[in-house]
């Protein structure tokens, strides 16, 4: 696991066209909201600069369904960065209704430059933001 990652909390909305033929959350909702809360974390802890000249792409996305979610539920996704390789970062997303688990999802990542849509590393001193440390110079590597 990325060693101390912060946890990065994203209030999760819940629309009337989240809602499927069951009267629950339809399970397409969730890798919505998985992007979203990650999308979040992203521009919450990355240096504005990176936010500019860096984009993220899903490569993948395992989730383990809980318990369903309903229109009127408050929902929050806690996401913890587990580690990155190169360009490639790992999350793992909690999806929960108060403390009851909805989902739990492991989710990986390609971060691109925003212009070439090349594969890019993260600089060392960018993945210590995602640590609380932000005392390092902070550059982006292609």
């Amino acid at each position: 696991m990325f060693q101390s990652a912060l946890p990065h909390e994203y209030a999760v909305g819940i629309e009337q066209a989240d809602i499927d033929f069951m009267g629950h959350v339809n399970n397409a909702s969730y890798l919505k909201w998985v992007q979203a809360a990650i999308v979040s974390h992203w521009e919450r802890f990355a240096p504005a600069e990176a936010v500019k000249r860096l984009a993220w792409v899903a490569l993948k996305h395992e989730i383990v369904y809980r318990k369903p979610a309903f229109l009127d539920d408050d929902v929050v996704a806690t996401v913890i960065l587990e580690k990155v390789y190169g360009a490639r970062a790992f999350y793992e997303v909690i999806i929960r209704r108060g403390e009851v688990v909805l989902a739990e999802v492991k989710s990986s990542w390609c971060c691109l430059d925003a212009t070439t849509h090349r594969p890019a590393r993260l600089a060392g001193s960018i993945i210590e933001r995602f640590r609380g440390k932000t005392d390092t110079e902070e550059k982006v590597e292609s």
